[in-house]
């Protein structure tokens, strides 16, 4: 079968507790349509890059899914009938990732204060004297 990532955004006011309901919901869809949902992700309330149905947040949840075409139809049909999802879309991919996804990954990176190349300890810096006498 296809594999697909399928990423919803949900309305800012909605408690985490909806934002789960709405994924189970959708994954119920997925499995009666004879499909699997390998990994749901959910990236947590973050700010949008412009105002959407009045919305400055969006609560992100991306989904792997393995299922047919019919199965993706009827979840991009109930998706876009219900009222609490502001934003969504499905990505048809090769393959699915494996391990935690880029935006999780970033969200740890920054849970432990790793700055990666650019900070924490800068080692030996010279001054800009030192710079032009070399």
């Amino acid at each position: 079968m296809p594999l697909y990532e399928h990423i919803f955004l949900a309305r800012q006011d909605l408690a985490q507790a909806q934002v789960d309901a709405i994924a189970e919901n959708a994954t119920k869809i997925i499995t009666d349509n004879g499909g699997k949902v390998v990994k749901t992700e959910t990236w947590g309330l973050k700010s949008l890059a412009y105002k959407i149905q009045k919305n400055r947040k969006a609560h992100y949840v991306m989904m792997d899914i393995d299922a047919p075409a019919a199965a993706l139809a009827e979840l991009e049909r109930q998706t876009g009938i219900n009222e609490d999802v502001i934003r969504y879309m499905t990505i048809r991919v090769d393959e699915l990732e494996k391990g935690p996804s880029v935006m999780m990954r970033k969200s740890e990176r920054a849970e432990r204060g790793d700055r990666g190349d650019r900070g924490g300890d800068r080692g030996e810096r010279r001054s800009r004297r030192e710079e032009v006498e070399a």
